[in-house]
């Protein structure tokens, strides 16, 4: 007899392969139970469990709960178009620091506070924004693009000057502090310091932008200036590539369209699949995986080769970087 445990392995391994139909298939095998139970009286949803019953999305009042990350949310957030055409109405209750972001895109639904209290608007059915993808069956084949929300930000004025050529990096080494693992010394980017041709920023929020380490270093805080995270969305655009860790950073700068390079560890998330450098959920991304547990000297001495390939491509800015490579940022990322 096959195990929950067994089952989840399963699950994550077809992730890792790139197999979703596969994944789904033992996401049906693990739902199965709690639909048959929770028809009978008294039964109660377990934290484990999904939101979503299993029942038609289509013509019905669906309350999409966002109950995860904030990365988590910006994620999947890409189904809820296709959500809301399928549905009656769709009301969607985001984290309160992506309203404004959220509520500037058109045609996904009505967003609400989801922290503003148990008051939320009538609905037939809930669903947990990272079930939509389970929901609608979506393969690494039909994974819809990321929200268009570069269409509504602009870049942070002031940081980019005409008469400068240099290659505009936004850094971010550490993640959130539930995963320290994602983390990198922030003594590992050293080597992007003593590159040419670079006008390196520090994006880092948090404790890590006091790292006293960065304070010796030649990065403009721009962190400072970038508190909600529609400003560091204007931050991003005004950046030719972003290089951070595994978090909500990567995956706003990937959907703003910037080149974002993801710095992985060995063991990586299940949704960042098995290929090398590549990934259906972010065309703007590129990703750079540790060779071996811990190797982040690796990483970056691979990211230090691919910002020297990229000099020379056309910035952010529409102008030239150093001419001495020929490569461009499309050639660069993949």
């Amino acid at each position: 007899m096959t195990t929950p445990g067994q089952v989840a392995a399963g699950w994550t391994a077809a992730m890792h392969a790139g197999d979703w139909e596969a994944a789904w298939r033992h996401t049906d095998l693990l739902e199965r139970p709690r639909r048959e139970a929770q028809a009978r009286p008294g039964f109660e949803r377990q934290p484990w469990h999904l939101v979503w019953d299993g029942s038609p999305l289509s013509d019905r009042s669906v309350l999409v709960r966002c109950e995860h990350g904030l990365g988590d949310t910006l994620q999947f957030s890409r189904f809820l178009p296709a959500l809301a055409q399928q549905a009656r109405e769709a009301h969607v209750m985001a984290q309160p620091h992506l309203l404004r972001l959220l509520r500037a895109v058109p045609g996904i639904g009505t967003v609400h506070d989801g922290w503003a209290g148990p008051d939320w608007p009538a609905h037939e059915l809930e669903v947990e924004v990272m079930e939509l993808a389970y929901a609608m069956r979506v393969t690494a084949r039909t994974v819809p693009p990321p929200l268009p929300l570069a269409e509504h930000v602009h870049p942070l004025p002031g940081v980019r000057e005409r008469e400068d050529r240099r290659l505009h990096v936004g850094l971010l080494w550490a993640a959130s502090n539930w995963d320290h693992s994602r983390s990198l010394p922030l003594a590992e980017l050293l080597p992007l310091l003593d590159m040419p041709g670079l006008r390196l920023f520090a994006l880092q929020q948090g404790p890590a932008a006091l790292d006293p380490i960065a304070a010796g270093w030649p990065l403009e805080p721009l962190w400072q200036r970038t508190d909600a995270i529609e400003d560091a969305a204007h931050a991003m655009l005004a950046m030719d590539v972003v290089v951070c860790v595994d978090g909500m950073p990567a995956h706003l700068a990937a959907s703003l369209g910037r080149p974002t390079w993801l710095l992985l560890q060995h063991e990586a998330d299940w949704r960042w699949g098995g290929d090398p450098a590549r990934t259906p959920w972010y065309p703007a991304m590129r990703l750079f995986r540790q060779d071996e547990p811990g190797d982040w000297q690796g990483v970056i001495a691979r990211v230090a080769g691919g910002l020297q390939d990229l000099q020379g491509a056309p910035t952010a800015s529409g102008d030239a970087g150093r001419p001495a490579a020929r490569a461009t940022a499309s050639t660069v990322a993949g």
